[in-house]
């Protein structure tokens, strides 16, 4: 197995946030989770080693709770990309295999992209492989200058670039697979003799050719896998970036979307073919949705939903923490969060899972049994259970179990005060 290093301690200091640049997120997923995950799937990388530095305890908390084989390493003070690798030479002192530099801000970047730079790197021996990807405006980007046998000569970054250089369209995409063994002696070699006056990554390129190494470029085939994010117009227009591919693949694998345009859904959510997503919905997080379903429009599942075939999610529904078994609606304005709801099950418009309790802060579970009916504008009180086939008067609130075929009424019975209203106008 090889071993991977992530950068991430830069300050984002054009995102003009608090949050750390790499803890902004898209779908709620930090982009430096993307990557991890990304890495993660290629099943070649058993361990991440993240450079951290702005707001590093932040970032660093972050990986700790989310990724056990993942560990971060500060870098203090930041002098540039190349020192920001050196930073992990303590750790892989005696490590000799490969491992693949990339930066925490692309999270577009795929697991089968990553592969398939890995394999590309191993099959042609190199010793350092840099992904590189043809722009027609390069400008502000590092140039890519080749060998006349196709091999890597060197990166210039566009500050040290001459005229000529700055006319090649090939660039540097931030990502490298290097064998470490041969190139780890590099960081301790590298200058500063640039216009920034950091220690450049790229300068290994020079470094392992002057040593005669093998070195070698491989070119992504879809550019906006390394879309990286420097602002919030960058962070806006990668979560386009990424919820088109989720749409698309939907949309192949037979799911109908009225419209594109205004759905947005997760890339964690799973949906079966024949469900139709209707406009502005917005489904959020890990999910499952069965086939045949009808999803919105005004929709929103906020992540741990279950919906199995033959569910409808109406307009003005949001859904959360919730498994809904085949033939059950929930059609308007209804908020279902916590619960376990059975078949052939009929949500009332207005309906509310009471889950939170604000005194204690606990999150209790309502469980609705299969044929069970409840009426509009019904509140249930969690922990509750209703029983299979009892119904739900409208207006109802329910603090109670309610057994099995039972009907539960909790409202005031009616009082009509005869021409209170011309009275009332004399």
């Amino acid at each position: 197995m090889i071993k991977s290093i992530i950068l991430g301690a830069g300050k984002g200091t054009r995102m003009k946030s608090e949050t750390p640049k790499v803890l902004h997120t898209i779908f709620d997923k930090a982009l430096l989770g993307y990557v991890i995950e990304a890495v993660n799937a290629t099943n070649l990388v058993d361990e991440n080693y993240i450079i951290v530095g702005h707001q590093a305890e932040e970032v660093e908390n972050y990986v700790k709770t989310n990724y056990e084989n993942s560990k971060c390493i500060l870098q203090n003070p930041q002098l540039g990309t190349g020192h920001a690798v050196s930073m992990a030479l303590p750790f892989l002192k005696d490590f000799d295999d490969d491992v693949v530099i990339l930066c925490g801000d692309t999270p577009l970047i795929t697991a089968e992209t990553l592969k398939e730079f890995i394999e590309y790197h191993k099959s042609g021996n190199s010793d350092i492989t840099v992904m590189s990807a043809i722009f027609e405006n390069p400008a502000n980007y590092g140039r890519i200058i080749r060998n006349s046998d196709n091999t890597l000569n060197s990166i210039i970054e566009e500050k040290d670039a001459t005229a000529e250089q700055k006319s090649v369209n090939e660039i540097n995409a931030g990502i490298y697979c290097v064998n470490w063994g041969k190139i780890k002696t590099a960081f301790s070699e590298l200058k500063t003799n640039n216009a920034q006056g950091e220690y450049y990554l790229t300068d290994i390129i020079k470094w392992g050719n002057e040593n005669k190494l093998r070195v070698n470029a491989y070119t992504l085939k879809n550019n906006e896998e390394i879309f990286g994010i420097n602002s919030k117009a960058n962070l806006a227009e990668a979560y386009k970036l990424l919820n088109n591919r989720v749409i698309n693949k939907h949309l192949t694998n037979g799911v109908t979307i009225i419209d594109p345009s205004t759905t947005w859904i997760s890339p964690e959510t799973e949906i079966g073919s024949d469900t139709v997503i209707y406009p502005s919905c917005y489904i959020n997080g890990r999910n499952k949705i069965g086939s045949h379903c009808k999803i919105g429009p005004f929709a929103h599942l906020r992540g741990d939903v279950i919906l199995e075939d033959y569910v409808k999610i109406g307009n003005f529904v949001e859904v959360k923490k919730t498994t809904i078994k085949s033939h059950t609606n929930a059609c308007h304005l209804t908020y279902l969060g916590d619960s376990e709801i059975g078949t052939n099950v009929n949500i009332g418009a207005g309906t509310i899972t009471a889950n939170y309790n604000p005194l204690t802060k606990v999150k209790s579970k309502t469980i609705i049994k299969d044929n069970v009916k409840i009426g509009s504008n019904s509140v249930l009180v969690a922990p509750v259970t209703i029983e299979e086939g009892a119904n739900v008067g409208a207006v109802g609130v329910i603090t109670k179990n309610i057994p099995s075929w039972a009907l539960a009424i909790t409202r005031s019975p009616l009082k009509i005060v005869e021409n209170w209203v011309s009275r009332a106008l004399k």
